[in-house]
């Protein structure tokens, strides 16, 4: 998994890939203005809800995580990860975990792996973000996609998951998280993430054309709607929304 800060959007962003079901729901644990927590070799649900807690409260990561592990009686099971709004993480990769586990921390970003095949998916990680351009999840993405390359989980692949939220809560729950997406169980899970990543896309295409609309911006409307089919062409609704918008 990978948590990571993007300064210039003010975004917060979590993605994880694994052989096991539905990683989505147990790995990543995320709250606008508040942060994002990562629980993973051994899960522990408690450290991802109760982490998440600490640092509302204004915990630091280093104190949230400690705090966390202190009472945990099988936290050399574990593997941790915490990202505050502030940009500032805290790693931690139990004593127990098998040999190849590792983590590693980067400017602004977190990468940790266990089940590995190589030690070194953790680096390859980092540095496909860092060394990728364009929005947070394309770079959150390129991490996933490397840390595949590098030899990824050795019992295959599943599912995947990846989360957005912001560093500052709005009280919408559509701006407080932008990005939820999950794979719960697929032969390959980053392509499929990738897919809905490109559907998300262009529905929000189609949500600054609909707002577009209830401004009689007609013309403004026109290009959010080609621009949506342009990115998912086979996909009906766009066509239609776009044919009711000439009509």
């Amino acid at each position: 998994s990978i948590l990571a800060y993007d300064e210039k959007s003010g975004l917060l962003g979590g993605a994880v890939q694994s052989h096991y079901f539905c990683v989505g729901t147990s790995v990543l644990w995320a709250e606008a203005g508040v942060g994002i927590v990562a629980t993973q070799a051994l899960v522990n649900f408690e450290i991802g809800r109760s982490g998440l807690r600490l640092l509302s409260l204004g915990y630091d990561p280093d104190g949230a995580m400690g705090t966390m592990l202190a009472s945990d009686e099988g936290r050399e099971n574990r593997q941790t990860a915490f990202l505050d709004a502030s940009g500032r993480f805290a790693v931690h990769t139990g004593r127990r975990c098998i040999r190849e586990a590792s983590h590693t921390l980067g400017r602004s970003c977190c990468a940790q792996a266990n089940m590995m095949k190589k030690e070194t998916v953790p680096l390859a990680m980092k540095k496909a973000f860092e060394g990728c351009s364009g929005p947070l999840e394309t770079r959150l993405l390129a991490a996933l996609k490397a840390a595949q390359a590098e030899g990824g989980d050795i019992r295959g692949m599943q599912s995947a998951a990846m989360v957005i939220v912001p560093t500052r809560r709005t009280g919408s729950p559509q701006t407080d998280k932008p990005l939820d997406l999950r794979v719960d169980d697929h032969k390959t899970p980053l392509d499929e993430l990738e897919r809905l990543m490109t559907l998300r896309r262009a529905y929000d295409l189609m949500d600054q054309a609909d707002k577009a609309l209830e401004r009689n911006m007609t013309g403004e409307a026109m290009e959010f709607y080609g621009e949506a089919e342009r990115l998912w062409p086979d996909n009906p609704e766009m066509r239609f929304w776009h044919g009711i918008t000439l009509a």
